[in-house]
């Protein structure tokens, strides 16, 4: 009873002390475009009143979103969802262009200061300013709403001496970071699935994010994904926001939608390939414990095997180097929307693409298949991944 208490006690510290940093954090941002605002604009008090209002409303439409949705109210947590997720993309955007903005003015005025010359771009007023950043936000979030809905795939080609080579090729599709919830529902999940289907895939994986919120209400998608059966099957690991969703809720949805889920897990499919998968390491918060080191996991598997390794996060296991010949990750959405990609390489390099690592081992990182939050992609369309793993043919010897 007492770890039970000292768990739970935990994960309200950690939620209380999330909610505290994402309402400083957001509601930071909020103050910044409303300074801007009010003094571009010169608004009065009155004005000032509603969009101050408007605006703390708009901090905690995330929160309402979550709590409506695990209430159950799923119209109010979708209308909530689109109404404060596209804000908050707009909004983001525009801090971004007035930043930008704001960094050419001052570097004007330290140049006029330091070196007594004025540059030949012109200055703008605090309303112009105002209304180019509000602009190139405003055709930003719109374009990014559209490429969105564009789902890109993604061919990679690998040849490997681990497939014989009287052996057919394998094709490995993989979605990524779809985040089934409030947004993303069966019509998007469809123009993802019309590519996997084109693709004909041998076996289809998915790295995580497959469910966002609740799943009490995705029987839909559920069964869409079901229909999709590969010639060697469906995998799965669970992401960070499958262990948010719920563990078992989680769980249950991906394999009655036909995956085979890998926690911890490795093995060797029709005796032709090896296949391995990890929780995300948020799973450690919920008191799930998995293995320390994955060289442990993939030595359990037979070497002269082509082995596939599903980890959400695309952070590398130097350990494991040489035990696996392919990692497939997604996570990071490759910022999803621009220029938030260079924040996010901070945190993870290797963003999106394919690595070649040493020891010969690969990794793929997906942009994900769906999005998080805003639903607005910017120079990051989603995509679909097609992986063609071949046999690598030998040198004919003389004559």
């Amino acid at each position: 009873q007492t770890d039970l208490q000292k768990l739970w006690g935990g994960r309200v510290l950690g939620f209380v002390l999330f909610i505290s940093a994402f309402v400083t954090l957001y509601g930071t941002i909020h103050f910044y475009a409303f300074m801007k605002a009010k003094k571009a604009l010169s608004l009065g008090t009155g004005p000032c009143i509603f969009l101050g209002l408007f605006m703390l409303f708009m901090v905690v439409a995330p929160i309402i979103v979550r709590v409506s949705e695990n209430l159950g109210f799923e119209p109010f947590a979708k209308t909530m969802a689109y109404i404060g997720y596209l804000w908050m993309g707009l909004l983001f955007l525009f801090v971004i262009a007035s930043l930008f903005l704001d960094a050419l003015s001052l570097t004007a005025h330290l140049v006029r200061m330091v070196l007594n010359k004025t540059l030949s771009f012109p200055a703008l007023s605090n309303r112009q300013a105002f209304m180019a950043a509000l602009t190139v936000a405003v055709l930003a979030a719109g374009y990014g709403f559209f490429e969105a809905l564009k789902i890109r795939t993604e061919h990679v080609h690998i040849t490997t001496a681990k497939l014989r080579e009287t052996q057919r090729p394998i094709r490995i599709v993989q979605i990524s970071d779809v985040h089934l919830g409030v947004i993303v529902r069966e019509h998007r999940l469809e123009r993802i699935l019309s590519k996997v289907r084109a693709a004909s895939p041998d076996l289809l994986v998915s790295t995580g994010d497959l469910v966002d919120g609740q799943t009490d209400n995705l029987a839909g998608a559920m069964g869409m994904l079901r229909e999709i059966r590969p010639r060697y099957g469906k995998f799965a690991v669970m992401g960070n926001h499958e262990f948010y969703a719920g563990n078992d809720l989680s769980m249950d949805f991906m394999t009655q939608a036909g995956f085979i889920v890998l926690r911890e897990e490795a093995r060797t499919v029709e005796n032709l390939f090896n296949i391995a998968g990890v929780d995300d390491p948020a799973g450690r918060g919920y008191s799930l414990r998995g293995r320390s080191d994955v060289r442990d996991l993939l030595s359990e598997l037979p070497e002269d095997k082509f082995t596939v390794l599903l980890k959400h996060r695309p952070i590398i296991d130097e350990n494991s180097l040489g035990r696996f010949d392919l990692q497939l990750s997604g996570h990071a959405h490759k910022g999803q929307i621009f220029p938030f990609t260079v924040l996010v390489r901070l945190f993870f390099p290797l963003i999106s693409g394919l690595y070649e690592l040493p020891s010969g081992s690969l990794l793929y990182v997906s942009r994900g298949s769906g999005t998080w939050g805003p639903p607005i992609r910017v120079l990051s369309p989603p995509e679909v991944t097609v992986i063609d793993v071949v046999p690598e043919e030998k040198p004919q010897g003389p004559g």
